[in-house]
């Protein structure tokens, strides 16, 4: 599966700042893809991604027509044990079923069987995380992100954000986000990509589930609009 970026996010992102998430954020980008020349400066690039690998989730997001390409590849500091990896699963949901462990930082993917494919996550900082039932409403590929009021409150750093960032390499949803729903309505949450991969494991996101850019992408294949997630 390839994940593409469109006109406006190329434009964003300059070749330097692709090559430098080569190695920062676990991406590895295959081919050649041109880019226009960023509108931001270079320090300006390396200060706004400091902050922007701190921050997740979003208030809304568009995403818009594919251009250029790129591959994932396995992050190969990952903790072996948050791989992505086939299990044993006696959960009781049906085949088809999303769950999100957040003490155990994992989230399974229920298959036929009594097995599994299970992916390490990290999750919501404590008094952030969502729990309960929901269903994937809407997908996207390298969606864009928009700090909530809330988050612009609490960091006020991310006030320089409140425009939104286009989709790319640098941007905290990664490569796809699974937006959550209740009840036919955005509950805000995501189950996304993430351009901090060593976050995974821990508790350290605005509430949302994160994964690897290499596993929400596979996540993103095997997970219909319509899957129930249930979060515990």
């Amino acid at each position: 599966m390839f994940f593409k970026l469109n006109q406006n996010q190329l434009m964003y992102y300059s070749l330097e700042s692709v090559a430098m998430l080569n190695t920062s954020a676990g991406l590895i980008f295959t081919g050649q893809v041109e880019m226009e020349e960023s509108r931001v400066t270079r320090r300006g690039l390396v200060l706004g991604s400091l902050s922007l690998m701190i921050s997740g989730c979003v208030s809304g997001s568009e995403d818009g027509p594919p251009l250029g390409y790129n591959v994932f590849g396995r992050d190969p500091d990952e903790n072996p044990n948050l791989r992505r990896q086939e299990v044993a699963y006696d959960g009781g949901e049906p085949p088809g079923t999303i769950v999100v462990n957040t003490s155990e930082r994992y989230l399974y993917f229920v298959e036929q069987g009594g097995r599994a494919t299970r992916y390490g996550v990290a999750v919501g900082q404590e008094g952030l995380s969502f729990k309960g039932e929901a269903t994937v409403g809407r997908k996207a590929e390298w969606p864009s992100w928009k700090p909530t009021d809330d988050m612009m409150q609490r960091k006020p750093r991310l006030m320089q954000y409140a425009d939104g960032v286009p989709g790319g390499p640098l941007n905290p949803l990664g490569a796809a986000a699974l937006y959550l729903y209740q009840d036919g309505h955005d509950t805000m949450f995501r189950l996304h990509g993430t351009n901090a991969p060593w976050s995974i494991g821990h508790a350290v996101s605005n509430g949302c589930i994160r994964l690897t850019n290499s596993n929400i992408v596979d996540l993103y294949s095997r997970a219909p609009v319509g899957t129930r997630v249930l979060v515990i």
